[in-house]
């Protein structure tokens, strides 16, 4: 019988913060679910890691690539070995509190339209300390579609990086996934995906900060600071002259109307999405010319010192 929950963990390079990682997955109050970790190409001591605790636990399953395929194309393999109804990508930096599953898998029982459920986010540093934290201030739990696009088009691209499209690593409906292009590899790709799953139905929140996102030097959108270098990183074959940064740049728009054509609308729900997605594109040309456009959101943090991180996550307890 295959488990509840389907986690999966592309890994590369995670040396440094990959035991913590999943010593907080392991530690979890809810416990029926499979973690598919896997290696892309790893140089460093990743692959001992992953194979020390697949040998220790039956709920993990390990691969390997032969080569770095790229991020995206990474992310879409773990899932690809999904057998569970639920699915959470999950990141070898990053640290959950004990009962971040338990909370989300909840949250999708009691509201069956939502297609995904998450905590709010805080940001932690290479310490373990909580640096960063903002409430969740998008309007996905919306039962419109084109509310849910309006605030995610908006807002997302304006959010602090504590919280910027950390929906990704929400507890996600299987059968909804499927349904949605996979994560591409232009320049903010992140938000079309999650904008595509979010008209699929709405997403619900826990209102507390049980995930907790590590920024540090080594992380991938940290040391791929440039377009073609970030873009690269997704898919090594936007190395290449045919991939100009111009081409990343304009995939997003283009990829922003093909999501709203893919999803499940009405016919007066498409064209009122297609209509968001046009003043988006508008407002983001006058932001570049004239400064913030008048829809962007105005976020106030949350005191860090405020949120109890090593008491909630395990193996933290110590404050190692």
């Amino acid at each position: 019988m295959p488990p509840r929950l389907s986690i999966g963990l592309p890994v590369y390079n995670n040396d440094d913060f990959l035991a913590e990682s999943i010593d907080a997955l392991l530690g979890q109050t809810f416990s029926d679910f499979e973690l598919i970790i896997s290696s892309n190409a790893s140089t460093d001591g990743t692959d001992d890691i992953c194979r020390e605790y697949a040998a220790r636990d039956s709920r993990i399953r390990f691969f390997r690539q032969d080569r770095n395929i790229g991020a995206a194309p990474h992310h879409d393999f773990v899932f690809r070995k999904a057998q569970a109804g639920l699915f959470k990508w999950a990141s070898g930096d990053d640290l959950y509190a004990r009962d971040l599953l338990e909370r989300c898998v909840d949250l999708l029982s009691v509201h069956p339209e939502a297609v995904l459920a998450h905590s709010w986010t805080a940001a932690v540093d290479s310490t373990g300390t909580v640096v960063q934290a903002f409430e969740y201030p998008l309007a996905t739990d919306s039962p419109d579609p084109r509310t849910r696009l309006h605030s995610m088009l908006f807002g997302g691209d304006d959010l602090p990086g504590a919280i910027r499209a950390d929906d990704f690593y929400g507890v996600i409906r299987s059968d909804v996934l499927r349904k949605v292009k996979p994560h591409g590899s232009f320049h903010h790709a992140d938000q079309t995906f999650m904008c595509e799953l979010a008209l699929h139905g709405p997403f619900v929140q826990h209102p507390d900060f049980l995930y907790f996102r590590r920024h540090h030097p080594g992380r991938a959108h940290q040391a791929n600071p440039s377009i073609k270098s970030w873009c690269s990183n997704l898919d090594p074959r936007r190395s290449g002259p045919l991939h100009p940064t111009v081409r990343l740049l304009a995939e997003y728009p283009l990829m922003n109307l093909g999501m709203v054509a893919r999803a499940p609308l009405s016919a007066r729900d498409r064209r009122r999405c297609y209509v968001e997605v046009a003043r988006w594109m508008v407002d983001r040309g006058l932001q570049r010319s004239h400064g913030r456009p008048e829809d962007s959101l105005e976020i106030e943090p949350v005191e860090p010192g405020s949120i109890p991180m090593r008491s909630l996550v395990a193996g933290q307890q110590s404050g190692s």
